[in-house]
């Protein structure tokens, strides 16, 4: 049993696939259709507090100093059910998030968003979940964000079980680690993008022909992304997330009607990023959902990249990202 109150406050880093998954295989459990691999960054922070009152009627959600909308809170009510159900508790919760970053525009915001909220809503519940419990629970929020729970390169398995109980995810050592950066160029001012996630990854995966093809890609990165990362090889891990990037865009244009998040920026931040490479660089793209062009490179050639994504016409904010740590309790609740 629960206080009347209990708030706990918990941050999270978004984190960007360099293998991506694109498209599920159980929609109710939020299970992905193929595996991934990412770096969580930590220029990229969401910041959550849970309290659970049983002074309230209903959950209520602030997200970036606003209520949010019927369907954001209908979606995090779902999420909170999974924990009261857990804690055995019926008691409803106010949620406070703030990104520190462009929210719904492409930064993977609903990966630090359900990252933060999972370990800040298993506190306030007084949960004691360890890091794979807390992954799982996490994926069933929003399935990037079972990755969130971690820092550094996190690998996710898609897994085989009916109930979900093997799609985790883990972190992945490699000496890379200190070494790489992230150049993230927003383009358009971070507006919301036109097509959810959710809906397109299922639009793509009903209609587009390339899309059986894009599934049977994944694996074959994921092992060649393993390999690079054990032996710290930037350059076969750069060219990886760039083609991996490029296929999973390339199914999405595919399908009927075609979802294409690029805007002209975002194809003149990609030229800027394959001219960098002529000129000996590290620099490969990246993009998820949504316009903006997400650089893989190193600590030596970082502020290089970041000025020359700033003279691309139509990006509006460069920044720097090195690897972001784990999802962290900031006050009150149980520590995993």
């Amino acid at each position: 049993m629960v206080p009347a109150v209990s708030t706990t406050t918990a941050r999270a880093c978004a984190n960007i696939a360099l293998v991506k998954y694109w498209g599920k295989r159980d929609a109710r459990l939020n299970l992905p259709a193929a595996g991934s691999l990412s770096l969580t960054l930590a220029g990229l922070v969401t910041t959550t507090q849970v309290a659970f009152d049983a002074g309230l009627a209903d959950d209520e959600l602030v997200l970036d100093g606003k209520p949010a909308g019927a369907a954001e809170l209908a979606r995090t009510r779902a999420f909170l059910d999974l924990v009261r159900a857990a804690a055995g508790i019926a008691t409803r919760a106010r949620v406070i998030s703030r990104n520190e970053f462009p929210t719904a525009s492409g930064l993977a915001s609903s990966a630090s968003g359900y990252a933060a909220l999972a370990v800040a809503a298993a506190g306030a519940a007084g949960l004691a979940l360890d890091p794979r419990a807390l992954s799982i629970l996490a994926r069933q929020g929003s399935g990037s964000a079972a990755r969130s729970l971690f820092g550094g390169f996190v690998r996710m398995h898609a897994g085989r079980a009916d109930d979900g109980s093997d799609g985790f995810a883990e972190p992945v050592a490699s000496p890379l680690l200190d070494r790489v950066r992230m150049v993230i160029a927003i383009v358009g001012g971070g507006a919301p993008k036109s097509h959810g996630s959710r809906d397109a990854m299922d639009h793509t995966a009903q209609t587009s022909p390339l899309y059986r093809a894009w599934l049977e890609l994944v694996p074959r990165d994921l092992a060649a992304a393993e390999a690079a990362l054990a032996t710290g090889d930037l350059t076969a891990l750069g060219e990886l997330a760039e083609g991996n990037a490029l296929a999973m865009h390339a199914s999405a244009i595919a399908a009927r009607p075609a979802v294409i998040y690029w805007q002209p920026a975002t194809l003149a931040a990609l030229a800027e990023v394959r001219a960098l490479r002529a000129a000996g660089h590290a620099a490969w793209a990246t993009m998820d959902a949504g316009p903006h062009v997400k650089v893989l490179t190193s600590v030596d050639d970082a502020a290089t990249v970041a000025g020359a994504m700033r003279s691309v016409p139509g990006v509006t904010e460069v920044s720097i990202s090195a690897a972001g740590g784990p999802a962290a309790i900031l006050a009150g609740g149980h520590a995993a």
